[in-house]
């Protein structure tokens, strides 16, 4: 993780799921994450066979719509987002250990109370996950 992402982020390790932000503007962010096989996951889902479980790429997806938000100075440094909704999620491919998964997020609304997105998990060309997303925005 990158002094800049947990400058955008209130997340820590071992729940922090944002590597870096590539791009950011008012209507789209992209970023990336690297799963390594030290996640603390791997060690129950599944032993033998090793997935990123579906909610955790939701949550990457959802923390980088965050993080783009708050780089581009839409969200101010002190404001907390909690998830509200998660809906229309697709799971389409499996994510394994040593993948980099690309978030592809869409802001399709955004106000100082609520925060609604769509985005999409890449892994090389082939899409991995897909989901829309409200977050409630608070403060500390």
């Amino acid at each position: 993780m990158s002094d800049e992402i947990e400058a955008l982020l209130p997340h820590r390790a071992p729940f922090l799921f944002v590597d870096e932000i590539l791009s950011a503007d008012e209507k789209n962010i992209v970023a990336r994450r690297v799963f390594t096989e030290r996640e603390f996951f791997f060690a129950g889902h599944f032993p033998e066979y090793p997935v990123v479980p579906g909610v955790i790429l939701i949550e990457t997806m959802a923390q980088s719509g965050g993080a783009g938000l708050r780089k581009t100075g839409v969200l101010s440094g002190d404001s907390l987002f909690f998830l509200a909704s998660v809906d229309k999620v697709k799971f389409r491919r499996q994510v394994r250990p040593g993948e980099e998964v690309r978030s592809e997020i869409e802001n399709l609304r955004v106000s100082a109370k609520m925060i609604k997105q769509a985005g999409k998990a890449y892994v090389g060309g082939e899409l991995a996950a897909e989901a829309e997303w409200l977050c409630l925005v608070g403060s500390k």
